[in-house]
């Protein structure tokens, strides 16, 4: 191996390396529990429950790129304002509950996984695709 590579980390892991996931898991937990218990008091979200499935790190982890989704999917862009207002209060929680040299900034955007799923499970019920699967399931038999 040339000695520029060597114990370089490998840039090409799906979500980033093993320690940006670390963190990024570590910083979903905190957020969730200060959303979950009711520690910003803010009415906009005091009035929903809001799911956090992922946070994603930059590599120096110095920004979190937090995905957030209310329940039911409502209310988004409402819930995503209400978040970035109180988004120094935020970061000051979470750096007393994770433990890093520098509380990461916090960036909130819409989970659209959800939305995404939904597209794929709609496009895989139409005509076309079944005529195509049954098509393949006929041949192999």
């Amino acid at each position: 191996m040339p000695r520029h590579q060597r114990g370089k980390p490998s840039s090409s892991a799906p979500g980033g390396s093993q320690r940006q996931l670390r963190v990024g898991e570590l910083v979903r937990h905190a957020v969730s529990d200060i959303l979950s218990q009711g520690d910003v008091h803010d009415d906009t979200l005091a009035g929903h429950i809001i799911t956090v499935p992922e946070v994603r790190m930059s590599p120096d982890l110095k920004l979190a790129t937090v995905y957030v989704m209310p329940l039911g999917g409502q209310d988004t862009d409402i819930v995503i304002a209400a978040l970035d207002r109180n988004k120094k209060f935020l970061r000051g929680e979470v750096a007393h509950r994770v433990n890093l040299k520098f509380a990461p900034d916090l960036r909130f955007r819409a989970d659209e996984r959800f939305d995404e799923a939904e597209r794929i499970e709609k496009l895989l019920r139409t005509p076309a695709v079944q005529r195509d699967l049954n098509h393949d399931s006929d041949d192999n038999a």
